[in-house]
């Protein structure tokens, strides 16, 4: 590992610069990879539902790196954390450039970025995922068994929620990572537009139907496409149900000095002003956003 490069002054403290070294690339759906770096100290001090960014290094095209989020740390034999796990679909110019990264090549990533999801309550935890949204609900559901923790120093799950991942992508061939979840202690609910693989339908038909005639969540954490983060958001306003979004904002810098990531929030004394995604998001609580201005 190459020595750290300071972070900006007063923005991400807790951050650092690494060039990492790819591990494994592992294809997870069509045109959806997840890619193992290795960096033992962004590893120990990540928290699911934070980020990183992701340069080449040496180009200049593109120039700003890119975000991703956690999908889960991994660990060596003696369960030490060694390395970060995202997935990525291939979409854009960085991304068509990573699925040809092989073991071995240098990868710059800053981070751990962003304020994460909570730590697990008790009660009933429902997570809404769509398309490669599920990202970062398998260390969410890893660190609320108890199987794994996660930050520095690591944060302990006192509880143990149930737990739920409704999940919908376009087609079968689209979902991504569900092997990875665990078979014991999530219930793991699928949704396809076309109807090639479980629910015929919206991911948010599986947490309607939920709500209405099954154990109501107490919490719900979302991340996917906004169109379906808001109508996830509204059915948690109508039951009154707490929810927690996580945003896939755009972002140019990532620790907040550029200020291009920006969402409309609402004050708790009814006013409203902007935060930026990358330093007090990504995770917002739902009832705070402003989806029509977004």
């Amino acid at each position: 590992m190459d020595e750290a490069s300071p972070t900006p002054a007063g923005l991400v403290p807790t951050a650092v610069q690494r060039t990492a070294r790819v591990i494994e690339q592992v294809e997870m759906a069509r045109d959806t990879f997840r890619l193992r770096l290795e960096c033992p100290e962004l590893a120990k001090r990540i928290l699911p539902g934070q980020f990183f960014m992701v340069r080449e290094p040496g180009l200049t095209d593109p120039l700003l790196g890119r975000p991703f989020a956690l999908f889960d740390v991994a660990c060596d034999s003696q369960g030490e954390p060694v390395g970060i796990d995202f997935g990525y679909v291939v979409v854009g110019k960085l991304t068509r450039r990573m699925v040809r990264w092989k073991p071995g090549d240098p990868v710059s990533v800053c981070g751990p970025l962003g304020n994460g999801f909570p730590e697990p309550c008790d009660g009933h935890l429902v997570m809404v995922a769509g398309g490669i949204g599920q990202t970062p609900f398998l260390a969410v559901t890893r660190e609320a068994l108890g199987q794994r923790r996660y930050g520095d120093p690591p944060r302990t799950a006192a509880a143990r929620p149930e737990l739920t991942l409704c999940y919908g992508a376009r087609s079968a061939n689209q979902l991504a990572g569900i092997d990875s979840f665990p078979a014991e202690g999530l219930d793991l609910r699928v949704a396809t537009d076309d109807g090639s693989h479980g629910h015929h339908g919206f991911v948010t038909d599986l947490l309607q139907d939920l709500i209405t005639n099954e154990s109501a969540p107490t919490m719900i954490y979302t991340c996917g496409p906004e169109p379906m983060m808001e109508a996830v958001a509204m059915l948690a306003a109508e039951h009154d149900i707490a929810c927690r979004v996580s945003l896939e904002t755009p972002m140019a810098c990532g620790f907040g000095a550029c200020f291009s990531c920006v969402t409309r929030i609402r004050l708790d004394n009814g006013q409203w002003d902007y935060r930026r995604t990358c330093v007090e998001g990504p995770v917002f609580p739902a009832e705070k956003l402003h989806w029509s201005d977004r």
